[in-house]
């Protein structure tokens, strides 16, 4: 079985022995960390291969004996698949968590829904319970119009009645014409006859149809009509005030729409001046990436032109046959006094040696460094596994420390050369004034590398001042395109937001559109069955409209047929005899 272990060294007399601590055992595809401390020994021969701390993979037995160590670049491919199954868990998290919030938004959709269903469901509650009482109203309005039905075929029952009392009378007054022609030369008529008369006259009287009882039933009819139709009104004002608000409502949600969709258009264009802002990003990108070319290529030449001006003056001062002190005025020393010129050569002489002595103790301690620098890379190639990492790194130090004496000792040992050089030119010029014989002839076949060093130094400097110009425009490019960079990101930040808050407004726009759509469709069928009832009352106030002026027709028919009756009346009491006068007049 295969186990993740840690290194443990304990020191003890004469050795140091060599234990594993198990950390965690392998099963299958996954990894348990092992409960407790378990320390295994290490075998004797792969003890001294690994540090104090170090981690192995151990394989042991069923005895727990360990059959082979391995080192802990192994390690890598768990990790690297440990790293591959955690980045796949956070990829699974950001999937479940996008599933959440897409559950979420359709649960609360589904609540929305449910929410406009049940407000629909009570909308069509009360609109079923209006259909009801419309029902109502109908069944009314059917029974006034069988009512209305009734009355008038009373009425044309009446009327027919009427008309037949109307010529029974018109013969009746033809036959009083008749006797009235018949008996003119009379001055009066009998009992039996006037007694007959009286009776005709009374019974023709009663015969005229009174049409109170039916304008009573019509003047019923014209008042539940009144109030069927003051229901209705209702309903139609209902409607008018619901449609003015569906009106209002389909209004704003075509401002909303046009404003949203001048919203996606404003996107639209911002979105076409990110990528454009992107496009200029990129050319900026690669004219830093021009520049940094450049860059380097000028930093390579620069520490080309370093390493040439160090070898030539490594060169120079490690060489005799080369001059590189600047030369001096010697006109001005020719002037000044001999003693002030022999002061000038005793002090520089004695500079000159200060300067030796400096050389000499770096010279020394160059050297000391370059043997401590050998006694360590000695003790490394003798140390064991858990030593050479801290020995590597005291190397490390000790190579810089060498490095830089080192150029101290360059910079030293040219400085004592410019020392000596100007030394032997005041010496020269000293002896000569002196009348010294000239010794030193060997100055003029020296090689004179100044004007060399100086011209390395001004292009040297030259570069540098063209790397540092170039540098710092990388970096005020790199600083630009950093502020390029973090504001095309807020932008687009900004319209991943603005495009998920119009999708939202979307959506809640189609949501308006359809309520507007239901509504619209709700009051059409409102309207629909608000229609058939007025068509009905109208048709309704149409007919009783129509008796009523048939009762009036009847009205003045019968007031006629009363007139006729009491001229007749009168004509028949002026022909009576005396005695039925006075009896008609008594009664």
């Amino acid at each position: 079985m295969l186990y993740l272990a840690e290194v443990q060294k304990q020191k003890q007399l004469m050795s140091v022995k060599t234990d594993l601590k198990l950390l965690a055992c392998q099963r299958g595809e996954s990894w348990s960390a092992v409960p407790g401390e378990e320390i295994i020994p290490a075998p004797p021969d792969e003890a001294n291969k690994y540090g104090e701390g170090a981690l192995v993979l151990v394989d042991l037995s069923g005895n727990r004996q360990v059959q082979r160590i391995n080192p802990g670049r192994d390690l890598v491919p768990i990790l690297q698949n440990f790293s591959r199954l955690q980045e796949k868990y956070k990829n699974k998290e950001e999937e479940i968590e996008q599933w959440k919030e897409s559950l979420t938004y359709q649960a609360q959709e589904l609540n929305r829904r449910e929410m406009e269903i049940q407000a629909r469901q009570e909308q069509l509650e009360q609109m079923e319970g209006e259909f009801e009482r419309f029902e109502q109203q109908r069944q009314e309005i059917d029974s006034s119009r069988e009512e209305a039905e009734r009355l008038r075929e009373e009425i044309d029952r009446n009327r027919q009645e009427l008309e037949g009392a109307w010529a029974h009378l018109r013969g009746e007054q033809e036959r009083v014409k008749q006797m009235e022609a018949e008996y003119q030369p009379k001055t009066a008529i009998d009992d039996d006859q006037a007694h007959r008369i009286q009776d005709l006259l009374n019974r023709m009287y009663e015969a005229i149809a009174s049409p109170q009882a039916v304008q009573e039933q019509l003047n019923l009819a014209f008042e539940i009509f009144g109030q069927q139709q003051a229901d209705l009104d209702k309903h139609w004002q209902q409607l008018e005030q619901q449609r003015s608000s569906a009106q209002v409502l389909q209004d704003r949600v075509d401002s909303q729409g046009n404003n949203l969709q001048n919203r996606w258009q404003q996107w639209e264009q911002d979105r076409e001046t990110l990528a454009q802002a992107r496009s200029k990003l990129t050319v900026q990108h690669k004219d830093l990436e021009l520049k940094q070319e450049q860059a380097q290529k000028l930093s390579l030449q620069l520490r080309t032109q370093e390493d040439l001006l160090q070898q030539v003056q490594r060169m120079a001062a490690m060489s005799s046959d080369v001059k590189i002190g600047q030369k001096i005025d010697v006109e001005a020393l020719e002037k000044i006094s001999l003693p002030e010129l022999q002061t000038i050569v005793q002090s520089q002489k004695q500079e000159l040696e200060k300067a030796k002595r400096f050389l000499s103790d770096q010279e020394e301690e160059l050297e000391l460094q370059r043997q401590t620098i050998a006694e360590l890379q000695q003790k490394i190639r003798q140390a064991g596994d858990y030593d050479r990492p801290p020995l590597q790194a005291e190397l490390a130090d000790e190579q810089d420390r060498y490095q830089i004496l080192e150029d101290s000792v360059v910079g030293s040992r040219r400085t004592v050369r410019e020392r000596e050089e100007i030394f032997s030119q005041h010496q020269r010029v000293l002896r000569r004034r002196q009348g010294m014989p000239e010794t030193d002839v060997q100055d003029n076949q020296k090689i004179d590398l100044g004007p060399v060093l100086t011209q390395l130094e001004s292009s040297r400097q030259q570069l540098a001042e063209e790397l540092q110009k170039l540098e710092r425009d990388i970096e005020q490019m790199r600083l630009n395109i950093q502020q390029a960079q973090s504001m095309i990101d807020h932008q687009t930040q900004e319209q991943v937001n603005q495009r998920q808050e119009l999708q939202t407004s979307e959506q809640n726009l189609l949501s308006q559109r359809a309520l507007v759509a239901e509504t619209w469709g709700r009051l059409k069928l409102y309207e629909e069955m608000l229609q058939p009832v007025q068509d009905k009352l109208n048709e309704l106030r149409q007919r009783l409209e129509a008796i009523a002026g048939m009762l009036g027709q009847i009205q003045e028919s019968g007031d006629y047929q009363h007139h006729a009756i009491a001229e007749m009346r009168k004509i028949f009491f002026n022909i009576m005899p005396s005695h039925l006068q006075q009896q008609l007049v008594a009664s």
